[in-house]
């Protein structure tokens, strides 16, 4: 459903142009200090400041509801909560009928009944990585010895982000992207076999991101090219570093010591400038839509620290249940 984690657990609600959305997380250790200022710089590098994102504004300020007391955890549930403001929801009435291609217009609508919330996708909008950031943010203030730090790699295909991202706007048009996300200091063993695994928790929420399509670990798909000599990360000292990092940081579906790597690729965002035909369910027949409203044409330029704050949930959340 809408929960994640066994210790240290988050759950998020609201949808995007409802009154607001946030998190709930439960099972952080008490006596963290945490105050607004702690959440703003992590918010900030998803705010769409850049060519290529959306022109809607939000403040995005956290409202610390909850489970904070005199600037410190109390270790109950903190509720954290962003209001939505800059809200513009007309012209999302028209999917009714016209669902858009690659949204999640018509599946939502067939799942809730017609009674789920569609403007701006809803649950289902970019904007619900917010919570996301929020929980992250406490996530690394408890296992702040790891360093973790992820960056957009390539955008359309091409390492020439800023070239690929105009010439998509040019041309009406959105791109994807590929994120690498480096964990470092990682402790050997976090990860719980069999269904608990690193590799498997992390890509469960990694996939809880909006238009995530593939995770690699390491050599990634490459290592099906490679054979064992190639791929083998030979040990070179005691405390099970190894020279190469073919596997990722990861041997048997635990941490070994080495950096955590990952790559994350997201696909184009689905609203695009240019008109397409698809069917009108209303008629039955072939129309022409036009997606108006504001949108990326790249978000994924604006996910490296959702990727950020994912990991760090996972880890936190492993790193409790190992201790």
């Amino acid at each position: 459903m809408n929960t994640f984690g066994r210790i240290f657990s988050l759950s998020i609600f609201g949808e995007s142009h409802g009154q607001g959305l946030g998190v709930i997380v439960d099972g952080c250790p008490p006596g963290i200090k945490l105050v607004t200022d702690d959440f703003l710089a992590d918010l900030a590098r998803r705010n769409p400041i850049e060519p290529g994102t959306t022109p809607r504004k939000e403040k995005d300020i956290p409202e610390l509801v909850s489970g904070i007391f005199n600037d410190h955890t109390t270790g109950a549930p903190i509720t954290i909560l962003f209001r939505n403001e800059d809200v513009q929801s007309a012209e999302y009435n028209k999917y009714a009928d016209m669902p858009r291609p690659g949204h999640a217009d018509f599946v939502a609508s067939k799942k809730y009944k017609g009674f789920n919330d569609y403007r701006g996708g809803g649950m289902f909008s970019g904007r619900l990585t917010l919570p996301l950031i929020a929980a992250g943010v406490i996530a690394k203030k408890f296992i702040e010895k790891i360093n973790i730090h992820a960056k957009l790699i390539s955008a359309g295909g091409s390492e020439n982000i800023e070239d690929a991202i105009r010439q998509a706007e040019v041309e009406q048009d959105s791109i994807g992207g590929v994120v690498e996300c480096i964990a470092e200091n990682i402790p050997v063993g976090l990860g719980e076999p069999f269904f608990d695994g690193i590799e498997s928790l992390l890509s469960h929420l990694i996939f809880s991101i909006p238009g995530v399509k593939a995770v690699e670990f390491g050599a990634g798909v490459s290592s099906a090219s490679m054979k064992g000599s190639e791929f083998n990360d030979v040990y070179i000292s005691t405390d099970g570093k190894t020279k190469t990092n073919n596997a990722g940081g990861v041997s048997g579906r635990l941490t070994n010591g080495n950096e955590l790597v990952i790559r994350v690729t997201f696909r184009p965002p689905s609203s695009i400038g240019k008109s397409q035909k698809t069917l009108n369910f209303a008629t039955g027949k072939e129309d022409i839509l036009e997606v108006k409203g504001r949108h990326d044409v790249c978000f994924a330029r604006r996910t490296p620290v959702i990727v950020e704050a994912v990991v760090a949930i996972t880890l936190a959340d492993l790193f409790l249940i190992n201790n």
